[in-house]
């Protein structure tokens, strides 16, 4: 039980490090907006002139949370 257990996190552990490659995560510092509302720290994609590789884009998946995108990368 021992073995598949740590067979299992080392698959984890590779599909995570492979999601990083790809795409650069950026921390966002938390804090409290204009409006007063408080936002908790996070990660987002590294910004540049493309939505594909965004984490909200569909056939993409967020590392952290594990959802699926669903924007559509062709609409404007």
């Amino acid at each position: 039980m021992k073995k598949i257990i740590i067979l299992v996190a080392v698959i984890a552990l590779i599909f995570a490090s492979t999601a990083f490659a790809k795409g650069k995560a950026v921390r966002v510092k938390g804090g409290v907006t204009k409006s007063g509302t408080y936002r908790s720290p996070h990660y987002r994609t590294s910004p540049n002139k493309t939505k594909i590789d965004n984490w909200s884009t569909k056939g993409n998946i967020n590392p952290y949370t594990g959802k699926s995108g669903t924007v559509n990368p062709l609409k404007k």
